[in-house]
């Protein structure tokens, strides 16, 4: 038996897990016989490998991104056949970002060795082991209203008021769903308050997954029909369930991860509301209901929102197949980046066909 250590050690938003995993499973798909191990941030939700059962062992790796003079903590064997590193590993930039993860992983190196590489099946359709419960005969629409970031890089209460109403008058059959984190479990919580997302389950026909598990908020999020939420690793893991995401698309990072399921991104006028600065600094806030960034802001929802409506719709009804997602998306990014196509990466280079200009 070949053993393989998927050595994915990053922030611990939940996104970089479904990464891992979705990397450990192409490997998987390629060659099915390999001993599949994953090495994870211990702040990550390592909980997710128990929903691949690809994968044999998972190994929390507790460190400092920041301090590499923090010795790393992990119950690691140093004994693997293959190696598959995280490629932010070797990029300078995350290096000098997170030196505390450049020193985990210059150990690693040192005392794992450097094996050939594990052979890997680019553009799986990635899928977590989950049960959903039996979708209902009316719409159920899943909404993150925002994350753990600053409260500035997610729409004010009224903006989403706005969304949601909207998506009611349009969707008038439509049951939404709330999730996220009010409580502090020590890895992440929303930014909302208690009584800004209250506000916001009263102004539509609402349930709440709110505070529960994430297996379980994963497991009602695969009931759904569609996913609504500003760019997040939770809509990641919304389409590893298998459940369609719509973004709200801006701020830092452009959605870059696709396997299968359809999906809609609202992309900004980048021109009126500057987004998609990756590492480089966010630009200045606008004054909406507080500091927001502008592509967040009230201006922008109003903007966009016929366009969102009518992309869950269309989301909800399966008339919106991945293809179209697909070259649709790429399009609209490469119009942002000028034609510049190598400004517009994704997953497994799963974009590239889609980028002629």
């Amino acid at each position: 038996m070949t053993s393989l250590l998927v050595n994915f050690v990053y922030a611990h938003n939940v996104g970089h897990a479904i990464e891992a995993l979705h990397l450990a499973y192409g490997h998987h798909r390629r060659d099915p016989s390999l001993e599949i191990s994953v090495a994870l941030n211990a702040a990550t939700p390592v909980e997710l490998a128990s929903l691949c059962p690809f994968v044999e062992a998972v190994y929390p790796v507790r460190l400092d991104l920041f301090d590499p003079s923090v010795p790393f903590v992990a119950e690691l064997p140093e004994a693997f056949d293959l190696v598959s590193e995280d490629g932010r590993a070797s990029q300078p930039e995350q290096r000098a970002l997170f030196p505390g993860i450049a020193a985990y992983y210059d150990v690693c190196r040192a005392r794992i060795g450097v094996t050939a590489a594990a052979p890997y099946s680019p553009g799986e359709h990635f899928r977590l082991a989950l049960s959903p419960t039996v979708r209902s005969d009316s719409p159920r629409i899943a909404v993150l209203p925002g994350g753990s970031a600053d409260r500035s890089l997610y729409p004010s209460v009224a903006s989403w008021e706005l969304i949601l109403r909207t998506l009611a008058a349009r969707i008038p059959t439509a049951t939404f769903v709330f999730l996220g984190k009010l409580g502090d479990d020590g890895r992440t919580r929303t930014t909302y308050s208690a009584a800004e997302i209250a506000r916001l389950q009263e102004c539509v026909p609402s349930e709440s997954a709110l505070d529960l598990p994430l297996i379980d908020q994963l497991t009602v999020v695969a009931s759904c029909d569609v996913f609504v939420s500003p760019h997040s690793g939770f809509g990641m893991a919304a389409l590893a369930a298998g459940t369609p995401w719509l973004s709200l698309s801006g701020n830092a990072w452009h959605e870059y991860y696709f396997n299968g399921v359809p999906f809609y991104s609202v992309l900004p006028d980048v021109d009126r509301f500057p987004a998609y600065t990756a590492l480089s600094a966010l630009p200045d806030p606008v004054e909406d209901d507080g500091p927001r960034s502008p592509s967040m802001c009230a201006e922008r929802i109003r903007a966009d929102l016929d366009e969102l409506v009518e992309a869950a719709a269309k989301l909800i009804d399966r008339s919106w197949p991945y293809e179209t997602a697909l070259a649709h998306y790429a399009q609209g990014m490469l119009r942002i980046r000028k034609g510049d196509a190598s400004q517009v990466w994704s997953w497994d280079h799963v974009l590239a066909p889609y980028l002629t200009p």
